[in-house]
């Protein structure tokens, strides 16, 4: 195992790059934001992000502060075996935020963020055997949806090959009984798919308890607008719409940058 190379008496922001940093501040806004459009569940789940120079390493929470609690500075670095490189906190990283963070990005190096959710909508979807219907125009952006068995709690490495298998090159997947992931090039677009696949379980739960009868368009139109999302067809979902965001943050409360 890694030592910690942490010292306590200097600022987190003096040991590390300057790229690593920035890295932190946006992903302890990610973490706000999160908690800000309510896709938190206390101190579960886990958001990482590669770290900017340094091969086969990736930040993570702390397993014990909550997501608005999330700053700059608080994050822990691990390589991609589990080894606690820098860890400026009391806590330690969620030994499932390992086993899930660090397959997806050992196998998928141009995959920067993961983020893996419990919501109540989210869940709600994931226990359906129906899976993620194509019900709005923001469901059908995930038309092509990943789906994982669930096997239990997410602690034993064996099931990363299983898991791997199924989430393939989709940037969304439905972790069945257990919740949603979404994994992406940057930690806007990541937070992007994340926002919008929430809203589609959100529509979907909602449209389902109106006990009606549903109306969903055609194949060619699901697949059309499906191929509308792809990259390189239009834009990159999130990277607009990121400075609007953390300038809402700077607003609320910009301790995020600690």
């Amino acid at each position: 195992m890694h030592q910690n190379a942490y010292q306590p008496a200097r600022s987190v922001r003096d040991q590390v790059s300057a790229a690593e940093w920035q890295k932190r501040v946006d992903l302890a806004a990610c973490y706000r934001l999160l908690d800000l459009y309510g896709m938190t569940e206390m101190s579960a789940n886990h958001v990482s992000t590669q770290v900017p120079d340094e091969a086969h390493t990736f930040l993570i929470n702390p397993h014990g502060m909550l997501y608005d609690q999330m700053h700059a500075s608080c994050f822990i670095k691990l390589d991609l075996d589990g080894n606690e490189l820098f860890n400026p906190t009391e806590y330690r990283a969620n030994r499932a935020g390992f086993v899930i963070h660090s397959a997806i990005h050992r196998a998928r190096p141009a995959v920067d963020c993961v983020i893996h959710t419990h919501t109540i909508a989210g869940m709600a979807v994931s226990a359906m055997e129906c899976g993620l219907l194509p019900l709005a125009q923001t469901s059908m952006r995930f038309a092509q949806i990943a789906y994982h068995d669930y096997e239990g709690v997410v602690l034993n490495l064996d099931e990363q090959e299983r898991l791997l298998n199924n989430l393939g090159d989709h940037e969304g997947m439905i972790l069945r009984n257990h919740g949603l992931l979404t994994a992406a090039a940057s930690i806007p677009e990541a937070f992007n798919s994340m926002f919008r696949l929430e809203r589609a379980c959100q529509v979907q739960v909602a449209a389902m308890a109106a006990n009606t009868k549903l109306r969903i368009p055609s194949d060619d139109i699901v697949m059309g607008s499906w191929k509308q999302y792809q990259p390189g067809v239009r834009r990159r979902f999130g990277l607009l719409e990121w400075p609007a965001l953390l300038k809402k943050l700077d607003r609320l409360d910009p301790s995020f940058r600690d």
